[in-house]
C-alpha cells in the first residue's frame, strides 16, 4: 500500500532519499554548558529549535542540503542534558511525580534511572506503512490500564533485559540494514532519557517511531520534537472520568489533545483507538469528533481487539467482548466524521 499524504516524509526517509528529523538535530552545533540549570538549558534549547525548523523546512523542501559536523555538541546532545536533568525531579509524564530517579526514587511508573525492554524483533503486524517495523517493547508504563493486554511488561518494570545503548544500538543497525523501515519505540515515555542515549550511537539514517499513549509532558514534548518521525498514537478515551477508571491518569484530554497537536506541527501521525464495550458513546464518539475537527487528514485506525484481560473482571461493564452492534455503531461515526482515511 503506498503512503498516505500524512506520511510522505516518511516514506522518504525510511527509502533514504531524505535525512531522518534526528539526522538533521545531530548536524547542528550548539553551545551550552551542562552545568546550566535545566531554566537556562531550556531557554538555549529553545532559541536553537527556530533554527531546526527552518532548516527542517529548506532540507525537506529540497532547498538545501544537510550538513553533517561531528567536532561540536549538537543540538540532540543538548536535548539529552535536559533529558538527564527532567529524571532528576521526574517530570516526563503528566503524572510529574517529581521524584529523583538517579537517586533510585520511584513514582507512578516505578522506574528509576535504568530501562528494561522486553523484546524486540521485526513486527510485520503494525499498520501497512510501517511494516517491516523493528519494534522494541519497553517495561513499564505511566497509565495503569485495568484491562491491559500487554499487563505482563506495563505492569512489571523490571521485566526483560536491560538496556544498554551502544549494544540496542548496533541491534538496530543490523535490524535497519536488513530491510527495517523504522524503528518503532513502545510505551517510550518514561524511558525518554534512555531512549536518547540508545539514539545518540546510532549512526544509520532511520526513522523514529513514538508508539505511545501520548500522556506525555509539555517539556517532553519539546523535547521529542525533531527525534520523533512518526508518532503512533493511542487514543484510548473521550473524557477524563473514563479514563480515571480505567487507566488511573487525571487530565486525559487536555493532556493527550494539547499533545496530539504540538507533536503534529512537527511529526506525522497515526492514530490509534481502541473501542471499549460500552464505550462507543462516551469514548469513541468524542475521540472521532475531536480527531475529525483537528486532524481529518490522518490515518485512523478504528481498532475491535479489545478483550477483558488483566483486572477487568472487577469491572463488570467492560467485562466482555465488543458487540456486533457496537462495531457497526463505530464505523458509521467514524465514516459519517469525515475521517479521510480510517483503517478499521
Amino acid at each position: 500500500m503506498p503512503a498516505t499524504a500524512p506520511l510522505r516524509i516518511y516514506d522518504q526517509i525510511a527509502k533514504n532519499d531524505l535525512p531522518s528529523r534526528l539526522t538533521i538535530l545531530k548536524s547542528m552545533p550548539v553551545h551550552f554548558d551542562e552545568a546550566y540549570s535545566e531554566e537556562e538549558l531550556w531557554k538555549v534549547h529553545d532559541d536553537y529549535m527556530k533554527a531546526y525548523r527552518e532548516s527542517k523546512c529548506r532540507i525537506y523542501s529540497g532547498k538545501e542540503k544537510y550538513k553533517i559536523h561531528t567536532d561540536e555538541k549538537s543540538l540532540f546532545d543538548l536535548k539529552i542534558t535536559i533529558s538527564e536533568k527532567i529524571i532528576e525531579n521526574c517530570h516526563l509524564c503528566h503524572h510529574r511525580c517529581g521524584v529523583n530517579r538517579k537517586r533510585g526514587d520511584k513514582g507512578f511508573c516505578r522506574l528509576t534511572d535504568s530501562s528494561f525492554y522486553a523484546s524486540e524483533f521485526i513486527h510485520m503486524g503494525e499498520e501497512p506503512e510501517l511494516v517491516p517495523s523493528h519494534t522494541i517493547f519497553f517495561s513499564g508504563c505511566v497509565l495503569s490500564c485495568v484491562y491491559c493486554q500487554n499487563w505482563d511488561i506495563s505492569m512489571y518494570p523490571g521485566t526483560g533485559k536491560k538496556v544498554e545503548p551502544v549494544e540496542l544500538a548496533r541491534i538496530i543497525e543490523k535490524r535497519r540494514i536488513k530491510g527495517a523501515k523504522n524503528l518503532n519505540l513502545v510505551t517510550p515515555t518514561p524511558h525518554l532519557h534512555n531512549i536518547f542515549r540508545i539514539l545518540q550511537e546510532i549512526n544509520s539514517n532511520i526513522p523514529v517511531v513514538w508508539n505511545s499513549n501520548m500522556y506525555h509532558s509539555f517539556e517532553a514534548g519539546k523535547l521529542l520534537e525533531g527525534v520523533v518521525d512518526v508518532f503512533l498514537a493511542d487514543f484510548k478515551y473521550g473524557n477524563n472520568e473514563c479514563a480515571l477508571r480505567y487507566s488511573k491518569v487525571e487530565e486525559y484530554m487536555e493532556t493527550v489533545t494539547s499533545n496530539l497537536a504540538y507533536a503534529g506541527k512537527d511529526a506525522e501521525i497515526l492514530m490509534r483507538h481502541l473501542v471499549i464495550p460500552g464505550h462507543v458513546e462516551c469514548c469513541t464518539r468524542n475521540v472521532i469528533e475531536w480527531t475529525s475537527r483537528n486532524i481529518p487528514e490522518v490515518r485512523f485506525n478504528l481498532m475491535f481487539q479489545y478483550r477483558p484481560e488483566y483486572l477487568a473482571c472487577m469491572y463488570p461493564e467492560i467485562n466482555k467482548y465488543v458487540g456486533l452492534e457496537e462495531k457497526q455503531k463505530a464505523i458509521k461515526m467514524a465514516k459519517d466524521a469525515g475521517l479521510i482515511d480510517v483503517l478499521f
